[in-house]
């Protein structure tokens, strides 16, 4: 399993218009067959960041994932909302399989 952390600091006057559309992606994303996780968290000091914690069953899922129309309307979106460009860092799973994930 390969796991995805997207780091996103937002426009502190996009913080809710950030957070609809983020969760609506991650909604649709849940649904597709080579996710097994996508949560959404806020930090708390600071509500301007965000991280994306997605977990891939392969990583020909990340390219499946990025490939879907309601990723390409995420990330268009994006764009006005943020107010530096997103990172991400890649992780290997090493833990035993959950069957909760």
């Amino acid at each position: 399993m390969l796991v995805v952390h997207v780091h996103i600091k937002v426009k502190p006057d996009c913080i809710e218009a950030f957070k609809q559309a983020t969760t609506e992606n991650a909604g649709k994303s849940r649904l597709e067959p080579g996710i097994s996780r996508f949560d959404v968290v806020q930090q708390l000091d600071d509500p301007t960041r965000f991280v994306l914690v997605e977990a891939y069953r392969s990583v020909e899922a990340t390219a499946a994932h990025k490939a879907t129309a309601h990723y390409a309307t995420w990330r268009d979106r994006m764009e006005s909302l943020m107010a530096e460009p997103r990172s991400s860092v890649k992780y290997l799973n090493v833990s035993p399989e959950d069957e909760s994930w």
